[in-house]
């Protein structure tokens, strides 16, 4: 295994980092830990407004960027480590999943926590979320990522992050901060964020790692994808969709929200949104449907043809038709 750490706090360098590595390291299995400071860090698919306490954020110079996974919001500090899987996609994406999350659970296990999966995308401690995952596949290569919160601020991620209510309908839930905790403060032996991060990077290559350096040319393509992508307006706020019609659902696998445009029957424009864990970019299922006729028959006939779990997670074909049908008689 190769391991790889970016030597910076900035979270836009950090995500420019990961994903040029992703893109350009095509063979070998890749481990990169990582921290940012102070950020609000959104879905590759959600409305950054409706995520961020714009007030909050701007009087505490926090930092917003969009990441290129799936998935909610979450706030990042300097007591939080970040890590990413980075390998050839053999055999179901879901079983590759599934075993980045039991080395992640194995290795607090490994330091005598309770950790146990949970839900779609949760690792769960004392009952507590101490980590939360997103995956991403990219031609013969998937990433997985996640969090592990060892001291961060409770207090600031509830005050940065706006949550919608019904995330947490019927849970007895009232704020993030309930349902988060820290790593830290759940051992029964006292570690530093430091040590911690040493425990985890032999924990999660089995001691295997080969740590190496990017070049400087690397570094040079690393800060240029930094700059023109991960440090705009436009890909960190520039998806707030103006169309007709907008619909919301909250599923099991996550909220979807659906905006569009129809002009003569036909799909003009649309824009899928949510906390959903897509693994693929949702232009090849927006694509297909512009020009569709707007009806169940039309649109099911489009969806059926893709994988819709690397699309939409464990959000149904039924479940994309019933938001999007949910309030006009669209046969």
């Amino acid at each position: 295994m190769i391991l790889l750490e970016t030597g910076s706090t900035d979270p836009f360098y950090n995500l420019a980092f990961e994903e040029y590595v992703l893109s350009s390291f095509t063979r070998g299995d890749i481990l990169i830990l990582w921290q940012n400071d102070n950020t609000v860090v959104i879905g590759r698919n959600q409305c950054t407004e409706a995520e961020i306490n714009a007030g909050y954020v701007k009087e505490h110079d926090v930092k917003v960027v969009r990441r290129s996974t799936g998935g909610g919001a979450v706030y990042h500090d300097l007591g939080n480590l970040n890590y990413s899987f980075i390998t050839d996609r053999t055999g179901s994406a879901a079983d590759q999943v599934n075993r980045c999350t039991n080395a992640v659970v194995d290795a607090l296990r490994g330091l005598g926590l309770d950790a146990e999966a949970s839900g779609r995308n949760d690792i769960l401690v004392s009952c507590l979320k101490v980590s939360g995952t997103a995956q991403r596949i990219l031609g013969s290569r998937i990433l997985y990522h996640g969090t592990l919160l060892f001291s961060a601020d409770l207090s600031a991620a509830a005050s940065a992050l706006h949550v919608d209510p019904e995330k947490f309908t019927g849970k007895g839930v009232s704020s993030v901060r309930s349902r988060i905790g820290n790593i830290g403060e759940l051992l029964g032996t006292p570690m530093t964020v430091d040590e911690f991060r040493e425990y985890i990077k032999k924990a999660l290559s089995d001691n295997g790692s080969a740590g190496i350096s990017l070049s400087a040319e690397d570094t040079s393509a690393i800060r240029r994808l930094k700059e023109e992508k991960y440090d705009t307006w436009e890909w960190n706020y520039g998806r707030s969709p103006q169309m007709d019609v907008h619909e919301k659902h909250r599923w099991k696998g996550g909220t979807l929200e659906v905006y569009y445009s129809v002009k003569r029957g036909l799909i003009m424009e649309i824009c899928f949104l949510g906390d959903f864990l897509a693994m693929r970019p949702l232009r090849d299922i927006t694509d297909a449907l512009t020009g569709c006729r707007f009806t169940k028959k039309d649109v099911l006939e489009i969806l059926e043809g893709y994988d819709l779990t690397d699309y939409f997670g464990s959000i149904t074909c039924d479940e994309i038709i019933a938001t999007l049908f949910e309030n006009t008689a669209g046969s």
